[in-house]
């Protein structure tokens, strides 16, 4: 379709992403079977894994720093001893160009961490490997469906807080 001056619309520039840099900010694993002298032979795991995940601005244009953190935590599934911690901050540094302002921090909480994912998932599965446990591997987190959970969750915290004001 032509404009009215002949030359054919611009198409939309699409979305562009650039990983600059990927790293382990934290990370902390306790053994705590082994610390309190627990066989595992008899251990039945149940694993919890929380995830959280934080974005902020950095001093360079279209630069941004996300961060996921992820706590797992294998109990016994009887008695609920814990079997082991793993704690562990992963963090990426983005260059993101032609994302509009309002999806900026959709983008930056979902597309960013999908992106690193398969990576905090290989250290997760050697560091419970080379703790003394059959290797983890974590089921792939759907970031996009914590992120409107998230947002569900400030919208009730939201309004909770506006009916106790009344």
């Amino acid at each position: 379709m032509a404009e009215e001056n002949g030359a054919a619309p611009a198409a939309p520039t699409p979305p562009r992403m650039q990983v600059l840099a990927q790293f382990i900010k934290d990370m902390s694993f306790e053994n705590i079977a082994a610390q309190k002298g627990l066989g595992e032979g008899d251990q039945t795991p149940d694993i919890q894994v929380q995830v959280n995940l934080d974005a902020k601005k950095r001093g360079e244009e279209n630069q941004f720093e996300v961060t996921t953190k992820l706590e797992v935590n294998a109990k016994t599934t009887g008695e609920g001893k814990p079997i082991f911690l793993l704690e562990l901050e992963y963090t990426g540094i983005f260059q993101v160009e032609n994302v509009p302002e309002e999806q900026l921090h959709p983008y930056l909480m979902i597309e960013c961490p999908r992106m690193l994912f398969p990576f905090m998932r290989r250290i997760v599965s050697d560091v419970t490997r080379d703790g003394g446990f059959p290797p983890l591997n974590l089921e792939t987190i759907d970031f996009l469906a914590l992120y409107r959970n998230e947002l569900a969750r400030r919208a009730q915290a939201e309004a909770a807080a506006k009916t106790a004001d009344a």
